[in-house]
């Protein structure tokens, strides 16, 4: 069904291109806020001017969302769509999931204001480091796999992300029990949650390129990784 969709994405002369078009502008702004806002969370950008296009990107990603619903409810109005009714719906998953990445990378932002001063040096603080590069990776990667419908690049990022969400929830229970102030522990933690958070809904938009639509979002392992069932 994906290759099918983003066929008629790329048909300049088929109502759901423009669509196409908006849902792919979602992707590159958000990946832009996600990338913007691990800059001023890691003490390397201002955050005021960072912040500010931060918001500005994010109006742009709520405003494309409310768009591609209109023009998917008008899109189904129409007599003879009835045939685009699983690409809609799949569409309309997908939109949410982006909406929400912008969401998470705001939040990630405003962490500056629990703890405005740099972020201790030491192993929480690399170990977030390297998720932060992990959950980037992904992101970026995930635009050119979804278009291209790469479905053994999508099966490998699913698992590595599996994987990073894992090493998120290590890092929460490591900072919990560690001798961190207030401040400090609550920046690291929710900076690690925002990290999975986002990893997650990467995950989702990729779980598209192998699962059927009943399933998007869920990424079993058993349907993502069809080679592997039946092993122990």
């Amino acid at each position: 069904m994906l290759r099918e969709l983003l066929s008629i994405f790329k048909a300049s002369d088929d109502p759901l291109h423009e669509m196409g078009q908006n849902f792919s502008r979602m992707l590159q702004l958000t990946d832009d806020m996600s990338i913007a806002a691990g800059q001023i969370f890691f003490g390397e950008e201002r955050g005021d001017v960072q912040r500010k296009r931060i918001y500005d990107w994010d109006a742009q990603v709520n405003e494309l969302e409310r768009t591609i619903r209109r023009q998917v409810i008008t899109h189904q109005a129409v007599p003879g769509n009835e045939q685009d009714l699983p690409y809609s719906l799949l569409l309309m998953s997908l939109v949410k999931d982006v909406e929400r990445l912008g969401d998470y990378a705001k939040n990630l932002s405003e962490i500056v204001d629990i703890r405005p001063d740099p972020l201790p040096l030491g192993h929480g603080l690399n170990e977030l480091q390297a998720i932060r590069v992990r959950v980037e990776h992904a992101f970026k990667s995930c635009a050119a796999v979804f278009v291209d419908s790469r479905k053994e690049e999508a099966r490998e990022l699913i698992k590595q992300g599996r994987e990073t969400a894992r090493r998120c929830e290590l890092l929460i229970a490591e900072i919990g029990r560690g001798d961190y102030d207030a401040a400090t522990t609550t920046a690291l933690i929710l900076g690690a949650r925002y990290y999975k958070r986002m990893g997650g809904h990467v995950l989702n938009v990729l779980s598209s390129v192998v699962m059927p639509l009943d399933q998007v979002d869920y990424y079993d392992e058993d349907q993502a990784f069809p080679d592997r069932q039946g092993s122990a």
